[in-house]
């Protein structure tokens, strides 16, 4: 079975610009190298883009109530960016509220966050669709966030870890292979269940006989990775990234991260499978007619060609998350021209097929219709098959719901786009406190802070909760640069990416904030990855 995971969840919000405060520059920046799509990770059927581990979560979802007229009082943490006093030129700070993320001050006109620099209104700036929090560049976010007291530099974002998922057995075609834990119960239960067999059939190998039904556990698996890397080398041939494969309790795993772009493919993808499971069949059919039948050797190949029959005839049955479910799902995307479609069709039937399985399995075990006689079969046999029936089909019925989840999805992804989730962003110098930095960004209606060196080039982003963890008393002689996080090349941004490559790129270099630049290397904006999360919720709480 091969499972097309994908893009994890991601991270939300946004703030639109149309206008820039006049006067302020834009530093040109290197062009975004980031059409090329990170590497995760969703099992994926699921995968999300990591916030940074060591900032806490943004608070911009949080209602906030705003002051209506004059300065704020001294000394909070959670008002303006700052008050009397607080300035090194001493100037009253601007009263009221900043103009709102996606959204034009009153009789002002004047635009709500977005643009780096100033350009004229028009529909290429950033637009927000989050309109109901009005909130200062100071007043979001959520923590500290910094090593230490306010003026700390904070601490770097972890780079997330490779996919675990058990035991790790090798890297065929570059793709990690892990044994869970529960194989090694699964194996356990393989073991009774075949020496128990082989008692009847070969009584004089005695004890003996429990390390030939080991060793036929370890041969059947080693079967079923031979059918998982059948659908993993069909991926890569199609240039699909392939997060990894994994054997579990019942059978294995390929975790595809993209789903294929054509019905055709996507129909080769699961069939290859269920093709190598029938060859090994048909090889150790002619393996066992050059052996002496009634012998170790005769009995192994024997099970291993009828046990690789019944992989093979599972997973073409009609019904996802099994191979001949996305067989299924195929046909109907080719019929209908939408894959959405293929994938209802398809997870239907894998729901009706999990309760077949769970009423039938045990009706034909009592019938006899799967070879046992009645007089074989006692109350324990009963108790098991109900329960094998069971397990099978909840795991049947749960992969069923998640296509469904998953191709929602995917249906709502080309929705995030980077250029709409981007705040207007104001260029920096490393040395300017945080107080007056505060005051550039309200002043142009922005919410983040691009720190420039001498020659205008972006070196770091003031990460936001960096700036709520220092005090407001403290802000005059804090400088932007100690609570910058350093710009790395995974954290500049194409203005153009949107859908699956955003995420891919945001996954590929975990951070809690990201420089989005044109095409010809100017500074867009910032884009905040819990903007992309709130607003991957939205899209998501929206009916198909």
């Amino acid at each position: 079975m091969d499972e097309s995971g994908g893009s994890g969840q991601p991270r939300s919000g946004t703030d639109e610009a149309t206008e820039r405060h006049e006067g302020s520059q834009a530093p040109a920046g290197p062009a975004a190298d980031a059409t090329r799509p990170g590497a995760d990770r969703h099992e994926r059927p699921t995968g999300q883009p990591p916030a940074d581990p060591n900032a806490p979560a943004s608070d911009a979802t949080r209602a906030h109530p705003e002051p209506t007229s004059g300065p704020e009082p001294h000394g909070t943490s959670d008002n303006g960016p700052g008050t009397d006093g607080d300035r090194p030129d001493g100037t009253t700070p601007p009263t009221g509220p900043a103009p709102g993320p996606g959204t034009r001050d009153g009789a002002s006109g004047e635009a709500g966050p977005g643009a780096v620099s100033p350009a004229p209104h028009g529909p290429d700036r950033p637009t927000g669709p989050d309109t109901a929090h009005h909130r200062t560049l100071a007043q979001s976010g959520t923590g500290t966030g910094t090593d230490g007291g306010g003026g700390g530099r904070p601490k770097p974002p972890r780079r997330g870890r490779e996919p675990g998922g058990g035991l790790l057995m090798g890297r065929p075609f570059g793709v990690p292979v892990y044994v869970a834990p529960s194989w090694f119960l699964v194996a356990a239960l393989i073991t009774w269940v075949f020496g128990g067999q082989l008692d009847r059939v070969l009584p004089e190998l005695g004890a003996l006989r429990y390390l030939v039904s080991l060793f036929f556990a370890v041969a059947f698996y080693a079967s079923v990775l031979v059918h998982e890397l059948a659908h993993t080398v069909a991926a890569l041939r199609f240039k699909l990234p392939v997060r990894r494969i994994q054997l579990q309790f019942f059978g294995g795993v390929s975790e595809i991260e993209k789903e294929a772009e054509t019905p055709g493919r996507e129909f080769v993808l699961a069939f290859v499978g269920p093709l190598l499971s029938l060859v090994l069949s048909g090889l150790f059919y002619l393996a066992m007619l050059a052996v002496e039948p009634g012998t170790v050797p005769g009995v192994l190949l024997a099970g291993l060609m009828i046990s690789n029959l019944i992989v093979a005839a599972f997973n073409l049955l009609p019904g996802l998350p099994l191979d001949g479910g996305r067989m299924l799902r195929a046909v109907v995307w080719k019929i209908t021209g939408r894959p959405m479609s293929g994938t209802i069709a398809a997870a239907w039937v894998g729901r009706a097929l999990a309760v077949s399985v769970l009423i039938g399995l045990p009706l034909l075990t009592q019938s006899g219709a799967l070879g046992e006689t009645q007089d074989n079969i006692g109350g324990m046999d009963t108790v098991t098959d109900a329960l094998l029936a069971a397990i099978l089909a909840a795991i049947i019925w749960t992969g069923a719901g998640n296509s469904l989840r998953m191709a929602r999805l995917r249906e709502h992804l080309p929705e995030l786009r980077a250029r709409s989730l981007t705040r207007r962003a104001v260029p920096v110098e490393t040395s300017t406190p945080l107080s007056e930095a505060l005051r550039r960004a309200n002043d142009a209606g922005a919410r983040a802070l691009v720190v420039v060196d001498a020659d205008g080039e972006p070196v770091s982003l003031v990460r936001e909760a960096a700036i709520v963890g220092v005090p407001e008393h403290r802000r005059p002689w804090v400088a932007v640069s100690g609570l910058a996080q350093d710009i790395t090349d995974g954290m500049r941004v194409s203005a153009e990416l949107a859908g699956e490559p955003l995420l891919d790129v945001l996954r590929a270099t975990p951070a809690t904030e990201y420089l989005v630049v044109e095409d010809s290397g100017e500074i867009y904006g910032v884009l905040s990855a819990a903007d992309v999360e709130r607003a991957f919720v939205k899209a998501m709480a929206r009916p198909s």
